[in-house]
């Protein structure tokens, strides 16, 4: 589903760090190493046009950025 972020992500909230990650492998290869962390926040969206509030799950790492950004559950 694409969106567009509209504002601040706020409520950001660390869910996992490195070994915790079942995808960690994968990210590694895809974007290099890093202490990479599952981070989970709320903001408003646009997913196809609909402005609503959305829970955010996405991977970062410092110096790699935010990664595989997903709208996890719309909240009215």
């Amino acid at each position: 589903m694409k969106f567009e972020l509209i504002g601040r992500i706020v409520n950001v909230e660390i869910i996992a760090v490195d070994r915790q990650i079942h995808d960690l492998t994968k990210l590694r290869k895809k974007y290099g190493r890093g202490r990479w962390r599952k981070t989970e926040g709320k903001l408003a969206a646009l997913p196809d046009g609909y402005e609503c509030e959305a829970e955010l799950h996405w991977y970062e790492a410092h110096g790699i950025g935010k990664k595989e950004m997903k709208i996890k559950e719309l909240v009215d």
